[in-house]
């Protein structure tokens, strides 16, 4: 008798190949609702149009361009083009978009 087959008498002996004794169900998994539409850009997207805010946006655009062309000075970035822009441009998107949120 060997080693193995003496202390597999005693001992249960397990193999990789072997399959699992016990299968695990999976649990069901509820259906997922779908996920609503963000409408935020699109308010976004309407209040950089409006009349409220086209003069902070064409601001905005235009130092774009300028920096985008090389023309602007040195380490130019429009951040503050920008924060006007989205200072504006939050400030008309809040009601719109709380109203659609109720």
């Amino acid at each position: 008798m060997s080693l193995s087959s003496f202390l597999s008498s005693f001992l249960p002996v397990a193999y990789a190949d072997a399959p699992e004794e016990k299968e695990v169900k999976e649990e069901e998994e509820p259906a997922q609702e779908e996920e609503p539409e963000d409408i935020l850009p699109a308010l976004r997207e309407e209040c950089e149009q409006s009349a409220k805010c086209a003069e902070a946006t064409k601001h905005f655009q235009h130092c774009e361009e300028k920096v985008n062309a090389g023309e602007g000075y040195k380490g130019e970035d429009c951040v503050e083009e920008f924060c006007a822009m989205m200072h504006c441009v939050d400030g008309c998107v809040a009601p719109k978009l709380f109203a659609k949120l109720k």
